[in-house]
């Protein structure tokens, strides 16, 4: 039985036996969701825009360098020859 199953199989005894109420449903469907939301950003490692600029703005000034190293090296060998 997989899980979506079990929950709704619990919240529909406890539907039926009047315990839960629309709100308390709605909170217990809200509070799943975000689980499950969580678990899967956790899963994807995922990270923030923040996190995403720095690194992205270190990338950048490494391949303007690597690039102005390439540049000098085949200068250098022009020269040589």
């Amino acid at each position: 039985m997989s899980n979506s199953e079990k929950i709704l199989k619990s919240l529909s005894s406890l539907i039926e036996n009047g315990i839960l109420t629309s709100k308390d449903l709605k909170k217990e469907i809200s509070t799943d969701i975000k689980f499950g939301k969580d678990k899967l950003i956790s899963k994807l490692e995922l990270v923030s825009r923040e996190e995403f600029e720095v690194l992205k703005k270190i990338v950048q000034k490494q391949d303007a360098t690597i690039k102005k190293l390439l540049k000098n090296k085949r200068t250098k060998k022009v020269k040589k020859s």
